[in-house]
């Protein structure tokens, strides 16, 4: 699926697993980790943890498409989550897998928001991989009407954590952790 790949030019080199295993949890170039990569371009829903407007925390599914510097979210403007990551733009990202052994990408910064008049392209992408291509243009045609306004979530992360038990983390598993979650195979 088309969905979560990135032009040639925006994909990152992926470090070998051997340097990867060394770099401390926080390290941006755990970005360039096979792990993150793939979950990067991976059909899957991330989480995005922010403050609300009453200070207590929220945390909900997003789609997302990860552009080679930034973890792209869309959402239409005018929503409480807006509203709230304005005044507070501290978030933190999860993805992860739910087969065994987990893979896990967690990601924090600040978000900047830019608004939009009309459909954003990203979400564009975002609706035609999880639809199919004509579902999801159909889609498209629908809500782009007009007054329709858009904001564009941008995170370039300033933290990355990578967590991997049958790459990353092996050696430091305990044995029958790893036979548990089938990461000894």
């Amino acid at each position: 699926m088309f969905f979560r790949s990135m032009p040639p030019t925006l994909r990152i080199m992926s470090l070998p697993d051997s340097e990867a295993a060394n770099l401390p949890q926080g390290d941006l170039r755990l970005l360039h980790t096979s792990t993150a990569q793939h979950l990067l371009t991976t059909a899957l829903v991330a989480r995005l943890a922010y403050t609300g407007k009453d200070g207590t925390p929220r945390l909900i599914p997003v789609n997302f498409l990860w552009t080679g510097d930034e973890l792209v979210i869309a959402a239409f403007a005018g929503t409480y989550k807006i509203r709230d990551l304005r005044a507070r733009p501290d978030v933190a990202i999860c993805i992860d897998t739910t087969d065994a052994p987990p893979q896990v990408l967690m990601l924090r910064g600040q978000v900047t928001l830019t608004e939009a008049e009309g459909v954003l392209p990203e979400y564009a992408t975002m609706q035609r991989g999880m639809m199919g291509e004509d579902a999801g243009a159909a889609y498209i045609r629908a809500i782009d009407q007009p007054g329709l306004r858009m904001v564009r979530i941008a995170l370039r992360p300033t933290w990355v954590g990578v967590l991997d038990f049958r790459r990353r983390l092996a050696e430091r598993t305990p044995a029958p952790v790893l036979a548990a979650l089938g990461a000894d195979r």
